[in-house]
């Protein structure tokens, strides 16, 4: 996906062993589009050299504020007013430092000094020791870089290089990716805060075996991924998925229809929108066996009682919440057949402004996915596509109907 098509982003590479990941973020970023201009400083290319990221971005490597190459001898100028952002990434201690006092004897901090602020952000992606990340002064840095109109993206924890373990490390590239898309979304759900159900179901017979179905969860995850680049606090409910959480998306795991009922009630009572992408089984074996369930050699089947599961976005529709329209809620429809005809029906059961319908067969497990919204003027499809494009045309969709809607 394009996500970044039309962007031209400087990326500065300042001194430390991350610059090893800088590598594959630039790859990133031009698979997404972007155009990128690499700008490194002296004790980056200890790390890694210029060779690498001029093969990696397709344009020359900058490195000294005294390069001929530019007619004026102004790189510091000419670069950063072509940029649409600066993103730091790995981002010293040294630097930080450098930044909050407007140090200036460099090619990069001279460009950060000297872009405009008003329309070309900084974003940096801090990389380091964990002592050093937890050292007050660089946590009083990064407070004042960030009051200065920075955006400080954060860091990861885990191994490092020095043999230590804990934060400081810097993000791994496919999150810095995704936090830049984001940083660049429109915002249309500033300020909302947004509940996704997502994945199956898994309803235990024994502590072995259970009954669950084919929902994958992708669409679930897209729509939460698109909700955080809208803007949005995002809490994610989500059965029993073996994905990776979105960037900025804060995750509640689950496992029955049970669990997800308790903890989508208690979410909601702070959430304005509650998106319900669930496959919720319909049913629960009556009983739970304590052990193993086995064949006795009979032939004879095991004879299975089941109950109904509470309908967990019917209950989120008609809370005190959703009926003072504080709680706009989009519920979900994973039909085999007569989508347009079970989906209408449904929306008018649940009592809901928006259902989302799909065809379960046809994408459970995939990438991509063609939905139906249905709402009181009627029907409209989304044609298939990848399934975090619909989720952000989801959003969008959302965005524009909860003006009328809170009327």
């Amino acid at each position: 996906m394009q996500d970044l098509a039309g962007k031209h982003i400087v990326l500065g590479l300042t001194g430390g062993i991350a610059c090893y990941k800088s590598a594959e973020l630039c790859r990133l970023f031009v698979k997404a589009g972007a155009t990128v201009q690499v700008v490194m400083t002296e004790a980056a290319e200890q790390f890694i050299t210029p060779v690498t990221m001029q093969a990696l971005s397709g344009r020359t490597v900058y490195t000294s504020q005294w390069d001929t190459r530019e007619p004026n001898n102004m790189p510091h100028i000419n670069l950063s007013r072509e940029a649409d952002a600066i993103v730091l990434a790995p981002c010293s201690a040294d630097f930080i430092a450098r930044l909050v006092q407007g140090r200036s004897d460099d090619l990069l901090s001279l460009m950060c000094l000297a872009r405009p602020m008003d329309r070309i952000p900084l974003l940096i992606a801090p990389a380091m020791n964990r002592e050093m990340w937890a050292h007050p002064a660089t946590q009083r840095n990064l407070m004042q870089v960030a009051a200065d109109g920075a955006t400080v993206l954060g860091v990861g924890n885990g191994w490092q290089a020095c043999g230590e373990t804990g934060d400081g490390r810097m993000l791994e590239p496919a999150q810095l990716l995704e936090d830049v898309t984001a940083f660049f979304s429109p915002k249309l759900l500033a300020g909302q805060k947004v509940l996704v159900t997502a994945g199956p179901t898994f309803e235990a017979l024994d502590p072995i075996r259970g009954i669950t179905n084919h929902s994958s969860g992708k669409m679930g995850f897209a729509i939460a991924r698109a909700a955080r680049e809208a803007g949005a606090d995002v809490t994610l409910v989500a059965g029993p998925v073996h994905l990776p959480t979105p960037r900025g998306v804060a995750r509640v795991d689950v496992l029955s229809a049970q669990d997800m009922l308790e903890a989508t009630t208690r979410a909601a009572q702070s959430a304005s929108i509650f998106v319900a992408t669930a496959a919720v089984a319909d049913w629960r074996p009556a009983t739970q066996s304590n052990q193993k369930i086995k064949k006795d050699g009979s032939g004879r089947t095991p004879v299975l009682n089941f109950t109904e599961n509470p309908d967990i976005l019917l209950a989120v529709a008609k809370s005190e919440r959703a009926r003072s329209k504080k709680l706009f809620c989009v519920g979900f429809a994973a039909e085999s057949e007569n989508l347009a005809e079970h989906a209408k029906a449904k929306r008018e059961r649940k009592g809901i402004p928006l259902l989302v319908g799909n065809i379960g067969p046809l994408t459970f497990g995939q990438d991509d996915n063609a939905l139906l919204l249905v709402d009181a003027n009627g029907v409209r499809e989304l044609p298939r596509a990848p399934k975090l494009t619909l989720a952000r045309e989801l959003m969008t969709e959302i965005a524009a109907r909860l003006p009328d809607w809170r009327v």
